[in-house]
């Protein structure tokens, strides 16, 4: 699996979004990404997560960032995970894990004492010249969004 530094480039992907639409990382080229990798749809971690970006997102916007969440769910829950929490931001179905695995977020994890492979919860930042400028590995869920930009000052 690929373990990726800040100052690498990341890894180019093509995969379709919560509405069918197929996306990819060089629709984004000349701005700023906030490419985030999270579990699964409405799961209460990963719904903070999302809502956080959400709330934010304006904000996020206005800095010059676009934001992006990427789990192995399907389309369809995408888009029920989108209208549920009113989601502005593109979210990728990788159901083939293969944009996970281009971004070395596919790993051995633990719960209540249950070895288990899955997606390791990560977040990237990536610049208009598609590299990378910042890897969060320990994401602090509620401020998902408070994280990047401490990051950035």
């Amino acid at each position: 699996m690929t373990t990726l530094k800040e100052g690498d480039k990341a890894p180019g992907f093509t995969a379709k979004d919560q509405n069918g639409k197929t996306v990819s990382l060089a629709d984004f080229a000349g701005k700023n990404v906030i490419l985030y990798f999270y579990p699964q749809d409405n799961t209460p971690t990963c719904t903070v997560e999302a809502c956080s970006f959400r709330d934010n997102y304006q904000s996020m916007l206005s800095k010059g960032f676009e934001v992006i969440g990427v789990s192995p769910d399907n389309e369809k829950s995408h888009k029920k995970f989108e209208k549920k929490f009113s989601l502005p931001f593109t979210l990728i179905a990788d159901m083939d894990k293969s944009i996970v695995e281009a971004y070395g977020v596919w790993g051995e994890k633990t719960l209540f004492g249950r070895t288990y492979m899955g997606i390791l919860r990560t977040t990237f930042v990536i610049n208009g010249d598609g590299m990378i400028s910042k890897i969060i590995h320990k994401v602090d869920s509620k401020n998902a969004t408070q994280q990047v930009l401490n990051l950035l000052q």
